[in-house]
């Protein structure tokens, strides 16, 4: 029986991992240590696609459709490395209001997401 899960939520002493799968609401999937784990290679191309729109919005930050566009383009880029994150849509509109551009919000972001994950729900 060395598939079975003991208590606290790992499997016996010959299962691989601490991980429970499928249990939650609409087959929602949990983790035990919680974490997102992303590549080196999504790491790196996360934060220069950051740096790079927030680099560009600082030197057109008078020219508010221009950085509209490179910050919807952001956001499309960054979807589609790093996947669906909910903190990404508060970047975006915070790089919409007039004249923050000068802020590095999408570096922000993306350091957040890196570093503490994301907003999701904890079921037990």
């Amino acid at each position: 029986m060395s598939d079975a899960l003991t208590d606290n939520g790992r499997q016996g002493a010959t299962g691989p991992s601490p991980t429970r799968r499928g249990s939650g609401v609409a087959g929602v999937e949990t983790r035990g240590d919680n974490a997102l784990r992303f590549s080196k290679r999504q790491i790196v191309l996360a934060i220069v696609i950051a740096a790079i729109s927030d680099a560009l919005c600082a030197f057109v930050v008078f020219a508010p459709p221009i950085v509209w566009g490179v910050d919807a383009l952001t956001a499309v880029l960054l979807f589609s490395v790093l996947g669906w994150h909910w903190l990404l849509l508060p970047g975006l509109a915070l790089e919409a209001i007039p004249g923050f551009g000068v802020i590095p919000f999408w570096l922000l972001v993306v350091g957040a997401i890196l570093v503490w994950g994301t907003a999701r729900p904890k079921l037990k």
